[in-house]
């Protein structure tokens, strides 16, 4: 069997009795060392892996506040040479560091040429929200060939089969999203949340993480009681926007994240 480094970061905490804490920041927003000090804080808060976002000019899964954050690194003349950067030196921390990207990114540089530079800047693997299995068949082959995990993502919409398959064909953790739609801060998790983490589970996937409207302690120990991970975007993103000073801003986002992180921490397995 093939190493997760991803896998290993949640069953390190499922071994202590609390989900695993998955943070999501894009690289490049308010800049690009400011993203890696960002995500570093992040890790030191108590997040197990962190998202590094790829940002794309086309986004699908995107809510505003992300748009928003991946539109300005963008502006400021984000290249890829900078996400590579900002994985080598956020996995220096010790966690687990996934890209999430659009699949478009992948593509145009090169499958191979992608998966090289990522398993030598030390990231995990990738996070595709708009590649599906069925069309993934290069992308699968090089990351099995890199030791990198493959991150597909479900939908309460997901029929059995397709459930099925992309459990099949993950590697490091199932990711649930919890309602239909786009990515933002929301004052609940979608109802069908706990029912789609079953479903997933009996049918093959062995790491299910939730995501999409989890922003605050209350939402991520509600989340950590039945899923195996609780993913946090856009409450940390928000929390790097405004006019402070660099310091100022690190503080906002390492608070939050150590908020949220309690209600994490407080969460239990469900049996």
């Amino acid at each position: 069997m093939m190493n997760s480094r991803t896998g290993d970061a949640i069953d390190a905490a499922l071994a202590q009795e609390r989900p695993a804490f998955v943070a999501y920041l894009p690289v490049g927003f308010p800049s690009v060392d400011l993203s890696i000090k960002a995500a570093q804080q992040v890790v030191a808060a108590g997040a197990d892996v962190i998202e590094l976002g790829f940002p794309y000019s086309d986004p699908t899964m995107d809510g505003a506040v992300i748009q928003h954050a991946a539109q300005l690194a963008l502006d400021n003349g984000l290249r890829r040479g900078d996400v590579f950067r900002a994985v080598e030196e956020v996995a220096e921390s010790g966690a687990a560091v996934l890209v999430m990207t659009y699949y478009n990114p992948v593509f145009k540089y090169g499958v191979e040429n992608f998966s090289r530079d990522l398993h030598n800047a030390g990231g995990a693997g990738l996070i595709t929200p708009d590649l599906i299995p069925e069309e993934a068949a290069e992308w699968i082959g090089v990351a099995d060939n890199y030791d990198l995990d493959k991150v597909f993502l479900i939908a309460p919409s997901s029929t059995d089969a397709r459930i099925k398959l992309t459990c099949e064909n993950t590697r490091g953790f199932v990711y649930a999203a919890s309602r239909m739609g786009v990515t933002g801060v929301q004052n609940d998790v979608g109802s069908d949340a706990p029912s789609l983490v079953q479903r997933a589970r009996s049918l093959g996937a062995q790491r299910v993480g939730v995501g999409i409207g989890v922003s605050n302690a209350q939402q991520a120990h509600t989340v950590g009681g039945y899923a195996d991970a609780v993913i946090v975007g856009s409450a940390l993103v928000q929390s790097l926007m405004g006019e402070g000073a660099p310091n100022e801003l690190l503080d906002n986002v390492s608070s939050t994240a150590a908020d949220i992180f309690t209600g994490v921490e407080s969460a239990k397995r469900a049996q």
